[in-house]
């Protein structure tokens, strides 16, 4: 295992995302919200439809920014959860070359509890590593 590579997994969804760092197999989790909230949904549909798309898809993109630039200080990054967040992300990003050294990978997942994100994030990086020791043995 590359001893600088820095690991994240992110469960997300449309209104937040969980954000676990991997360092040597311990996991610390940090929040990002996305500023569109139900209520605020509710409010702007009162007033109209299309305003609350145009509000809904510029705060969306303001989240996924917050989250590539978060993104960007890591080396192998999984993203995951029930939704097409990941996605999303994925392919806004995807085509950046500031992108181009970082592993990035999306999986579906359900609602998970804190210890199930763990635990998936865990198990896809240790399957990762073995892999990648496996095929290095193997190809020389």
């Amino acid at each position: 295992m590359i001893q600088s590579e820095k690991k994240l997994g992110i469960w997300l969804d449309h209104s937040n995302a969980h954000l676990m760092e991997l360092i040597n197999n311990s996991i610390s989790t940090t929040t990002v919200e996305s500023t569109f909230s139900h209520a605020k949904k509710n409010e702007t549909i009162e007033k109209s439809e299309q305003l609350m798309h145009n509000k809904e898809q510029h705060e969306q993109l303001a989240y996924y920014k917050v989250l590539e630039e978060i993104i960007l200080s890591y080396t192998n990054v999984i993203l995951f959860g029930p939704t097409d967040a990941k996605t999303e992300l994925y392919n806004l990003i995807k085509n950046n070359r500031q992108f181009e050294n970082i592993k990035i990978a999306t999986l579906p997942a359900d609602k998970m509890t804190e210890n199930q994100q763990h635990a998936f994030v865990k198990e896809y990086f240790e399957t990762l590593d073995k892999d990648l020791y496996n095929s290095h043995y193997l190809t020389n």
